[in-house]
């Protein structure tokens, strides 16, 4: 769902999340994850290696700044596009891989 038509007060399904989709909705299910709430004090990163590794394929890393959107939505963040967290993503990969 498009962050600003996401609200919190009606977060029932997968796609009532920020930049949740229907296909990423299943990832999500593949992950385990049967409700949006399930999803609070999760860690993205721990989140985008499972699945590369259920799926056995590296996931794109916009799959990563999506995941950080919707847990830190999860956690009481404001919904934000899933790009806003694409730097952020880099510098954490980048000081991940040193």
């Amino acid at each position: 769902m498009h962050p600003a038509k996401v609200d919190r007060r009606h977060l029932q399904h997968f796609t009532d999340l920020p930049n949740v989709g229907k296909a990423f909705a299943e990832d999500l299910r593949q992950l385990g994850f049967s409700s949006p709430a399930q999803l609070a004090g999760q860690d993205p990163v721990q989140l985008y290696d499972r699945l590369c590794e259920l799926t056995r394929t590296r996931q794109d890393p916009c799959v990563l700044d999506t995941l950080i959107s919707i847990t830190r939505f999860m956690d009481g963040g404001k919904p934000r596009a899933w790009w806003e967290y694409t730097a952020e993503r880099k510098r954490m990969m980048a000081g991940r891989a040193k």
